[in-house]
């Protein structure tokens, strides 16, 4: 498993290179927008990791065989400190993390604190959601497919998640306390906008690889910086 980032950590910095204060504006006149920037680039995946074996149940008998294999080559970039200001936003969104052929959909998730997460069973079958993650602890019982439950997650860190009844089942659900994070898309890409000027150490996650941080600058002007990661 890929090492606890520090911008998961309880206390999170606050990044000693924050955006500097900006002037006062002139009377009469608006206030000026804050200057920002975006950071983006590729992870690579060098090697590939096969997905956990399945443990056979009674209930398979006369079912299809097939199931679905979670995507392993998914990974979470992030500031390892965060920006000034970045603890402003404190979003109650709710969003879904799926259950279907007996896998959880997505396999990785990253959300914000305050967040929280609908455990969706759109199997044939009942389900079992819980964790034992120090942070964000919980186990939401048996329930039946079509049905779902909620969790808040109000805490930072890295939440593992399974399901009681079927063993091979896990997901990944990184909880920040800021929002300058980002997951890979299919080709390994990633882009984190909104990003103030500053030097910042960016890192990536991974549930079995490892990558090594990167720093990166953004200018006063702000703009773009490509960086990109290779995982091992």
């Amino acid at each position: 498993m890929g090492r606890v980032p520090a911008a998961i950590c309880a206390a999170v910095l606050v990044a000693a290179s924050a955006a500097p204060v900006a002037p006062e504006p002139q009377a009469g006149a608006g206030p000026s927008p804050a200057v920002t920037g975006t950071v983006r680039g590729r992870v690579e995946f060098l090697r590939t990791q096969a997905p956990p074996d399945r443990r056979p149940a009674i209930t398979d008998l006369g079912m299809p065989g097939h199931r679905d294999a979670p995507d392993q080559r998914v990974a979470v970039v992030y500031l390892e400190t965060a920006p000034r200001g970045a603890f402003e936003e404190r979003p109650g969104a709710t969003v879904v993390l799926d259950q279907k052929n007996e896998t959880f959909v997505p396999h990785v998730l990253a959300i914000t604190t305050g967040t929280s997460v609908e455990f969706r069973n759109s199997d044939r079958t009942y389900h079992n959601v819980f964790s034992l993650s120090k942070a964000n602890s919980f186990d939401l019982g048996r329930y039946p497919p079509g049905r779902s439950k909620s969790v808040r997650f109000d805490h930072p860190g890295i939440v593992r998640v399974f399901c009681e009844i079927h063993s091979h089942m896990n997901a990944f659900i990184l909880v920040f306390a800021h929002r300058h994070f980002a997951l890979t898309n299919a080709q390994g890409e990633y882009r984190i906008e909104g990003v103030p000027p500053g030097t910042y150490t960016v890192s990536v996650w991974h549930p079995v690889l490892s990558g090594k941080p990167a720093s990166v600058h953004i200018p006063e002007s702000g703009g773009e910086a490509v960086l990109d990661f290779a995982v091992s």
